[in-house]
């Protein structure tokens, strides 16, 4: 993109996936930093017509605020690669396979990054604990959706139906996971490189929907409390899981670190939140002394396409 130009930005937001909500906050407050750094930015709440929309406001490039399904899949990436419009965040193969969590996990494992053990099951397949290599407690979820949509703990085995049932009304895969005791931890990616570990201490049992977007839910340490070869560690784990996906310009990687320090990657964020309660802008102020403005402008600036016409 370069410096500041006069080029209209659109900055797309809500969506159709179940983290709408969530979505039309990040879009909000990254509309309001493009604005207040002089940008000429609009905001589109995105649908169906996407395409008709981009090409009747005349957007140059777009800042993807969406989370979820049809935003942070490959969807809408390769719809502009398709309209030639840069776009800022990770390429469509990238994007896709983030938000897959069992191709993510099969990469992961095979570039020895590790990562829970699990099951897959598809729709119509029956889910017995007999079967699992594991014990409990289990984790189940959804393998395409976000911030915690769908997730269960099973601690006894007469919860695992409920849990299951709950998993597939969000998707028609889900992965049944061991339970990994450990803090949360979530290291931010910019460029190609770790700007700090934050760790959460959800008051909920876990890091749940709730807990990411209710303020005073969960408590936020950063640094993350771990001894400073172990912190080293949990930085170049996030970026390896990361570069692993072929991500670029910016994600935030959810760990969880156990007691032995060993760092088990849950998932990459290719497009984390931007709200006020939001972990990258978090990580970016007290890792890299950026302000939410200073980290959308960088952001902003990285937009490019992943392939070029001919």
């Amino acid at each position: 993109m370069g410096n500041i130009t006069p080029e209209k930005i659109g900055v797309l937001m809500g969506g159709l996936s179940a983290e709408r909500e969530v979505s039309l906050k990040s879009g909000a407050a990254v509309h309001q930093a493009l604005l207040t750094m002089g940008y000429n930015a609009v905001a589109i709440d995105v649908g169906r017509d996407l395409a008709f929309v981009l090409e009747r406001e005349g957007i140059k490039a777009a800042f993807i605020a969406l989370h979820g399904r049809y935003g942070e899949d490959g969807c809408v990436q390769g719809l502009l690669e398709l309209m030639q419009i840069p776009y800022t965040g990770s390429g469509v193969l990238a994007s896709a396979l983030a938000m897959h969590k069992l191709y993510s996990k099969q990469a992961f494992a095979f570039n020895g990054i590790l990562t829970a053990q699990f099951h897959h099951f598809r729709q119509g397949e029956e889910v017995r604990l007999a079967d699992l290599r594991f014990g409990l407690p289990v984790v189940v979820k959804p393998v395409q959706e976000g911030s915690s949509v769908g997730v269960s703990i099973v601690k006894l085995e007469s919860e695992l139906e409920k849990a299951v049932s709950l998993g597939f009304r969000h998707d028609s895969e889900i992965l049944v996971e061991q339970y990994i005791k450990g803090q949360e931890v979530q290291v931010g990616i910019l460029g190609d490189s770790p700007i700090g570990a934050i760790e959460i201490v959800p008051k909920n049992e876990f890091y749940d929907f709730e807990a990411k977007y209710t303020d005073g839910m969960a408590e936020h340490i950063f640094p993350a409390r771990l001894e400073a070869s172990l912190y080293s560690k949990a930085q170049q784990v996030g970026l390896a899981a990361h570069r692993t996906l072929g991500c670029r310009d910016y994600s935030r990687v959810d760990l969880l670190v156990d007691s032995g320090g060993d760092c088990y990657v849950l998932e990459v964020n290719t497009l984390p939140g931007m709200t006020a309660l939001s972990l990258l802008p978090e990580i970016a102020a007290k890792g890299a002394g950026l302000s939410f403005e200073a980290l959308v402008g960088r952001i902003m600036e990285s937009a490019t396409l992943s392939t070029r016409s001919n």
